[in-house]
């Protein structure tokens, strides 16, 4: 596979959904990790980033406008121990509480599937980032259902042991715009990372985000060798 522009694979579509982004930055220093949210109707455009102790949470910007928090107001990103989990649901609690209870980042998704949002059965997506010793690895996940059939669950699991640097993995819910929304395919695209720093990235990843849809954004750079993170939200919801 051969590496792509991140922003350019971004904006090739008006719909990607909910994406996340994990990599390594060109100089092999900073762990990368971006996760983004949009939205098609009012309740899911009805939304913010806000921070917390470990991570993100995301809240309703207007509370009287929330019909239904059911889907939308989760804790994308939380921190166990040198790990970041940043998922696109509430399964970020799944993760932390069985990987706090021993069990793989694969087993704890296996308790869950795609989202019961039918006709689009939205894929959960997920990843998680380690850094330990001077070294990072990271994985990914998607849950989806068979071509829109909910009767089966398919589970795929891509890990990427140390990282190269200046190249990251990009997964996104869908695959553009539809009726309905169809669900992303293959393996998380191979992106060009650069060595940006944290403000000029999110930036440009905000930026490539379709102005219509488009609702929060969350970075963070994690330096490798000390575990020390920045972080950036931005909202449309001012």
């Amino acid at each position: 596979m051969k590496a792509v522009s991140l922003t350019k694979e971004i904006a090739s579509t008006t719909y990607p959904g909910r994406g996340i982004v994990l990599g390594r930055t060109a100089d092999g220093t900073k762990a990368v990790i971006a996760y983004f949210i949009m939205g098609r109707s009012e309740n899911s455009r009805n939304r913010v980033f806000t921070a917390t102790e470990d991570g993100i949470k995301t809240e309703a910007f207007d509370p009287s406008k929330l019909t239904d928090p059911s889907l939308i107001i989760y804790a994308p990103v939380r921190v166990l121990g040198n790990k970041t989990i940043v998922t696109n649901g509430d399964q970020t609690d799944t993760i932390y509480d069985l990987m706090n209870q021993q069990l793989t980042f694969e087993q704890a998704l296996r308790t869950r599937e795609f989202e019961p949002d039918a006709p689009n059965y939205t894929p959960r997506i997920s990843g998680i980032v380690k850094c330990s010793d001077g070294k990072m690895n990271y994985a990914m996940s998607i849950l989806k259902s068979a071509n829109g059939d909910p009767s089966c669950c398919q589970r795929y699991t891509f890990s990427y042991d140390a990282p190269l640097a200046g190249k990251g993995r990009f997964i996104h819910t869908y695959m553009g715009d539809g009726n309905p929304l169809p669900s992303f395919e293959g393996e998380p695209t191979l992106v060009e990372i650069g060595n940006d720093d944290i403000d000029a990235f999110a930036d440009a990843v905000w930026n490539a985000l379709n102005e219509d849809n488009k609702v929060s954004l969350f970075v963070r750079y994690i330096d490798i060798a000390t575990g020390e993170a920045e972080s950036r939200i931005i909202n449309k919801n001012k």
